[in-house]
């Protein structure tokens, strides 16, 4: 790889000759600008206001504005005379936890070669001090006409450095926020949990620029003669469709646990997060957020009651069981009873068929 910048890293007393290469690479596919009428070539060309004519790049310097407008020459002479040490130094200040960088102050990264043979030792000692020490250290460097902040740290065997913003640089966040106040649900705070944990980790090497794909497959399509072109696939939800929420992150949790290969059909189970206190019931009201609270609360016990399900019903058979023999027993007894309340009532009748006749026979004897 070709060096961008050669200096030095100076650590106390310590100067290690290094060279600074691009660590980064953009692969976007880049246009030429035409003429859609006649395709002609857009092109712009370097041109002296004064003599009216193109001039080359060795031909061109730079220059300060004034604020009447005035242009005041300043060479690579003048800059390189300016009594900084970091013009070719990379001059370490700090080291510090990683953790206490914010990542909004990152920008471009470059990889920090040992210059030469006698530069390896100190570069090894510096690589190994920022492993053991599991810090980053803060530096100060000059680049392409400015001071910059950096941050080295270790990957692999190689010390990297990534510039870093000044915090001056770094845009205050205020105003950006929704601007009215919105109350998030502890439902839809489960749920999104849920799905969180359902889409999981990545490796970072499996994804890949779809977009690019797409462009270079449109234009071998073109240089093909003209192919037909696939259509756009259709937005699932337009930009500002309002939306159900728990409905949404439910279908979120199906389409994610699907795509894992796990059981799509059901809902996912909800952990509550520990520190909030879910609500003791559901709302009163009759109203729509009460029906849905309670569709929802329904629907995140659906789980739950599905592992539960075969224990109650197998209760539920050995109580029906019982009930049933109970009920069959009693209809015995009932039985039971009704027939020697008949049994009575016919003895009874009978004595007194037997009586009436011995009375009849002794009135006819007499």
């Amino acid at each position: 790889m070709r060096s961008i910048w050669n200096g030095a890293i100076s650590f106390g007393l310590v100067s290690i000759p290094i060279k600074l290469v691009n660590a980064t690479e953009n692969h976007a596919i880049s246009f030429r600008q035409i003429h859609p009428a006649d395709g002609g070539r857009i092109r712009y060309r370097k041109v002296c206001e004064l003599e009216e004519k193109e001039v080359t790049a060795a031909e061109i310097g730079k220059a300060y504005e004034a604020a009447d407008g005035s242009l005041i020459p300043i060479t690579d002479e003048d800059l390189g005379a300016l009594p900084l040490p970091t013009a070719k130094t990379i001059e370490i200040v700090a080291f510090v936890p990683a953790s206490s960088i914010d990542p909004l102050q990152m920008d471009a990264a470059y990889y920090l070669s040992a210059n030469g043979i006698p530069a390896a030792k100190p570069y090894t000692l510096l690589r190994e001090a920022l492993k053991r020490s599991e810090k980053v250290a803060i530096a100060k460097f000059a680049l392409r006409g400015r001071e910059r902040l950096g941050m080295l740290r270790v990957v692999d065997n190689v010390i990297a450095m990534h510039g870093l913003l000044w915090p001056d640089e770094i845009r205050s966040p205020q105003d950006v926020a929704p601007d009215t106040e919105v109350t998030v649900r502890e439902a839809e705070l489960d749920l999104a949990d849920a799905l969180m944990n359902t889409l999981g980790e990545v490796d970072l090497d499996s994804l890949h620029d779809d977009y690019r794909e797409a462009v270079e497959a449109m234009i071998a399509a073109k240089v093909e003669g003209g192919g037909v072109l696939p259509e756009a696939a259709p937005a699932e939800h337009a930009p500002g469709k309002v939306i159900d929420l728990m409905a949404a992150l439910e279908s979120s949790v199906r389409a994610a646990k699907e795509a894992r290969g796990e059981e799509g059909g059901e809902v996912a189970e909800v952990t509550p997060i520990k520190g909030r206190k879910r609500a003791a019931a559901a709302p009163k009201s009759g109203g729509a957020d009460a029906k849905k609270s309670t569709a929802t609360a329904a629907k995140k016990t659906a789980a739950k009651k599905t592992a539960s399900g075969a224990t109650k019903s197998t209760a539920t058979k050995s109580t029906a069981t019982k009930s049933t023999a109970a009920k069959s027993t009693a209809t015995k007894s009932t039985a039971k009873k009704a027939t020697a309340t008949k049994s009575t009532a016919a003895k009874s009748a009978a004595k007194k068929t037997t009586a009436k006749k011995a009375t009849a026979k002794k009135r006819a004897s007499a």
